[in-house]
């Protein structure tokens, strides 16, 4: 359950007991009472059924008991949900990017990751921008949820993360047929390690190791950024052409209404990438895939073009 990992944990606990706590003594309660009522008023017991005059007082007590308690569950549900609305002034500000099916963070000094990472007692400022189809954003650890809609203007959450650690973060809202696939990890850290970590414009760029295997570090990158949901290794068609045996050949697009032909080499690759209605793989629609422009790197599209041409071996 996590105890104390955000600022909106108790709140939203105490809600949740409480709700959970009527549910289970009238659970009880009324089967106790039915079980009751099975015995002493069976049929062999009472072969002739008695009418039973109603009564003021009873519906009184009925109304007035259920209302109450329908007010104390709205009482700890509103006390938990109010403060998730008061946005603070200050924090660290982070924008949430959402796409079939993968999520990026990208930070006020433009540094962009897959995880979610932030210092702890410190408030966080996330403003979710959806730019496909309705996601979203859940980190159960920290008991806030947030729906990330298209074109929804100042949509954001925020939280405060009290302990350090690792941290479940996924998408909530069915968008597609991978959606199961859409999900990444919150890092919380000390304040001095996060701001050390984002002063460390260096960490931009992928750190390779010499004789490292380039096309291993290429299908993490298309893994990590999603492209297997859309882009299959087998032939297959998903939502996308495959990437099988692709490098090399020749594919037939449309290109501003005209159709032709273009190799599939590392320019076609990078266009695709930053540019992916440029070049409508002719057989499927415009508009299936957003640019990734300022989410991979050209050091980054180099690794990819090597994963794809492992696939031709």
């Amino acid at each position: 359950m996590n105890p104390g990992a955000s600022n909106f944990v108790e709140g939203v606990n105490n809600a949740f007991i409480f709700i959970i706590g009527i549910s289970l003594f009238f659970l009880i309660g009324i089967t106790l009472v039915i079980i009751l009522f099975l015995y002493r008023y069976n049929k062999k017991r009472h072969p002739k059924a008695v009418q039973i005059e109603g009564s003021n007082k009873l519906e009184v007590i009925w109304t007035i008991i259920p209302l109450a308690l329908v007010m104390g569950m709205f009482y700890y549900g509103y006390v938990g949900w109010k403060p998730m609305k008061r946005i603070p002034d200050e924090g660290v500000r982070i924008t949430a990017n959402a796409r079939m099916w993968s999520f990026s963070f990208t930070y006020e000094n433009g540094r962009i990751t897959e995880k979610l990472y932030v210092p702890v007692d410190t408030a966080v400022i996330v403003r979710l921008n959806a730019l496909d189809v309705v996601h979203s954003l859940y980190i159960p650890a920290f008991r806030v949820k947030e729906d990330m809609v298209p074109g929804l203007a100042n949509n954001q959450m925020w939280f405060q993360p009290n302990k350090v650690g690792n941290y479940s973060l996924f998408c909530t809202e069915y968008c597609g047929l991978q959606h199961s696939f859409m999900h990444t990890e919150v890092v919380v850290m000390e304040p001095a390690e996060f701001w050390e970590w984002y002063s460390d414009t260096t960490a931009v760029a992928i750190p390779i190791e010499e004789g490292a295997d380039l096309a291993l570090l290429g299908r993490q990158l298309v893994e990590s950024k999603g492209c297997l949901a859309c882009h299959s290794l087998d032939g297959s068609t998903i939502i996308g052409p495959s990437f099988l045996g692709a490098w090399g050949s020749n594919v037939p697009v449309v290109t501003n209404g005209q159709e032709r032909e273009v190799a599939f080499d590392e320019a076609y690759v990078l266009r695709s990438i930053y540019e992916p209605d440029a070049d409508i793989h002719q057989g499927y629609r415009a508009g299936q895939m957003f640019s990734y422009q300022g989410e991979i790197t050209e050091q980054q599209i180099e690794l990819i073009v090597e994963f794809l041409k492992s696939l031709n071996e």
